[in-house]
């Protein structure tokens, strides 16, 4: 492979350790603890010889430099071509059999596979992945189990899939409950207790003291209080509510109290402009929204409020940024914080649980946007199943699970903010939250001293955390996995960033708002390579497609744009500004009588079962004469967008 230096690592010399910052003693040192290593592995054997020298040589605290030497020179005369990408992480056994899906398919594997069809967690794992495609129903049944699932009606069935018009299927037909409910109620058999941590958070400039902490029942308790609010202050079942605020405890608290008490969240990012944050109003018809006076960060004031007046809102409640007072006058028709609290408390009796309104399965909970960069747009709402969605994706994926401390830096604005709720409270994990800029070292130090064993990332700010090395001597030693999203992965970038965890995977994953969640993934029961996705979600079925959008065949080394089979839980049915089936059907392949779902990203299948992102489909590209999309360098959730307006600020 193409890399840094000449050299390949048989070939290297003391010389070249000091060249990559070692001091003369530790190069010699580390040259001879090398040569041992090449020897345990067997030279030539280039994955045995990465695993030694990184799980038993590299260490965070050795310069990137020599992080890079041993990965570049070891990979050297690795044939990408007929290999695919080097794998840099490799799941031991006993490591797979640990996971949830490892323990599942250790108890079920041939039950699920077929007699003795089953052989490990990590051999039978694309088995396992067919098996979830072809018996979604059964997945997800398996799945709901291990989530903190609370329905007042039952569903009938799993899915219906009699509805033509409904390509995605009808999941959960006649279930009722309330999602919010859900993510506030205990589930022993999982281990989300009424004592369980559900948010530990720190506020930027609190560097100094130790992270505060929010038991699962006092979250129950704050969001009560507000949903009372909310009904107090006159909005009802299914009115629909903005949030325009910094993803903090408050907002969270707010994001699930709207939900409890059926209405609909419509989710607007705090880096917007007035005309953007009106937009949003606009195609949403909200009847309230939540902001706060300004956004602090590295002690400077930057308006909010202000931007959110400009957008013409109606009733805004406005929050204080340093929790005592609103810093800024405000119009008459709207209130503060406290007053917003003191409106309520007839009808908030201390101690009281808010009634949470139970509604249909489809009922939606929250409006989303796409990123807009190039027309207007597109509102899509979310449904009760799409945080099922959520959660069960990170619970097979990410392994989440009761005891992680899950952190991505990121907004209720983009699908990563909501995502992230539904995900931690719904599988019994805590929700980790940094009350300021993700750029710095302060928020390294809130990572570590948070102990968080999953942290999600976006390309962007993992390149500006390596140029000015902020992270540098921090402990994340407690991180069992990244995530990615957002942008295509630097493989360089990567390198650092799983160096600085003792070599811990990044999971890369792609998907969309109306998704709901990926469609490729990365996974912790298969080897993974930097800057690639090592499998398709589970349940997730989909082809690449030539320039004649013809489907290519599913193991032929290729690019192409996505394709994806419509059957999907929690994915869009409906959008609030546009036709559905034009955007996301309309010229589309058939095949085998279903109708894809277009996406719009390219991506090339590389030989291992490797895929890696190309940007978006050609605009001169022709699906049955519907011309697709702009190249962009963008896959999935924009979160980088959101953390490009942080660097502008």
């Amino acid at each position: 492979m193409e890399g840094f230096g000449a050299k390949s690592v048989e070939e290297l010399d003391v010389g070249d350790l000091e060249s990559a910052g070692l001091e003369p003693s530790e190069a010699l040192h580390f040259y001879q603890e090398l040569q041992v290593a090449l020897q345990r592995a067997g030279f030539g054997k280039l994955e045995s010889i990465w695993r030694l020298v990184s799980q038993s040589l590299l260490t965070p605290r050795h310069p990137h430099a020599l992080h890079q030497l041993m990965y570049y020179s070891i990979y050297k005369n690795w044939d990408e071509l007929q290999c695919g990408p080097p794998p840099y992480w490799f799941p031991s056994l006993e490591f797979a059999r640990s996971t949830s899906i490892g323990q599942l398919l250790e108890a079920r594997g041939n039950e699920l596979l077929g007699n003795k069809a089953y052989v490990d967690p990590i051999a039978s794992f694309t088995n396992f992945y067919k098996f979830s495609v072809q018996h979604p129903e059964i997945f997800w049944s398996i799945a709901f189990e291990k989530l903190s699932l609370h329905f007042s009606v039952e569903p009938k069935q799993m899915v219906d899939s009699s509805d033509s018009s409904r390509p995605a299927g009808k999941w959960l037909p006649g279930a009722v409950l309330n999602i919010a409910q859900c993510c506030l109620l205990p589930k022993p058999s999982i281990g989300k207790t009424d004592d369980s941590i559900a948010i530990i958070w720190r506020d930027e400039g609190g560097d100094d003291l130790p992270p505060s902490t929010m038991k699962l029942s006092e979250l129950r308790h704050h969001v009560s209080r507000v949903a009372f609010s909310l009904q107090a202050a006159g909005f009802q079942r299914g009115d629909r509510i903005a949030i325009d605020m910094p993803m903090h405890i408050h907002a969270v608290i707010i994001y699930l109290a709207i939900i409890l008490a059926g209405c609909v969240v419509v989710s607007i990012a705090d880096s917007f402009v007035s005309s953007e944050i009106a937009a949003r109003l606009a195609i949403s018809k909200a009847k309230g929204i939540f902001t706060q006076d300004v956004i602090v960060r590295g002690g400077k004031a930057i308006p909010l409020y202000s931007r959110v007046l400009g957008a013409k809102p109606p009733k805004a409640v406005v929050l204080p940024s340093d929790g005592k007072s609103v810093r800024v006058p405000i119009r008459n028709q709207d209130v503060s914080w406290e007053e917003f609290f003191a409106n309520g408390n007839g009808t908030n009796r201390s101690g009281d649980e808010f009634p949470a309104v139970q509604l249909p399965v489809e009922s939606w909970t929250n409006i989303l946007f796409s990123s807009g960069t190039t027309a207007e747009p597109k509102a899509i709402p979310w449904n009760q199943t799409t945080p099922m969605r959520c959660a069960a994706d990170s619970w097979a994926h990410f392994d989440l699970q009761a005891g992680d401390i899950y952190c991505w830096p990121t907004n209720l604005g983009w699908m990563v903010g909501p995502y992230i709720i539904s995900a931690c409270l719904l599988s019994g994990a805590t929700m980790a939250l940094y009350n300021g800029s993700p750029l710095g070292r302060s928020f390294g130090r809130f990572v570590q001293d948070a102990r968080v064993t999953i942290l999600g990332t976006v390309p962007s700010m993992v390149k500006t955390w390596k140029k000015v090395n902020c992270m540098d001597s921090l402990d994340w030693s407690s991180i069992r996995s990244f995530g990615t999203t957002g942008e295509a992965s630097s493989i360089d970038d990567d390198l650092w960033l799983s160096a600085r965890a003792w070599y811990k995977p990044i999971l890369e994953c792609c998907g969309g708002t109306e998704l709901g969640s990926a469609f490729l993934h990365g996974s912790l029961l298969q080897p993974q390579a930097f800057a690639a996705f090592s499998t398709p979600s589970l349940t997730t079925a989909f082809v690449l497609l030539d320039d004649s959008g013809r489907p290519y065949p599913d193991d032929q080394p290729c690019s192409g744009e996505i394709a994806l089979f419509p059957k999907l839980l929690g994915a869009s049915y409906t959008l609030l500004n546009a036709d559905h089936h034009k955007v996301y059907f309309e010229g589309m392949p058939v095949i085998n009588g279903i109708q894809l779902r277009r996406h719009g990203d390219v991506f090339e299948r590389m030989a291992g079962g490797f895929y890696k992102a190309k940007g978006r489909a050609d605009d001169t590209m022709n699906l049955g004469g519907v011309k697709v999309g702009k190249k962009s360098e963008f896959c999935g959730d924009r979160a980088s967008l959101q953390y490009r307006a942080q660097q502008r600020s």
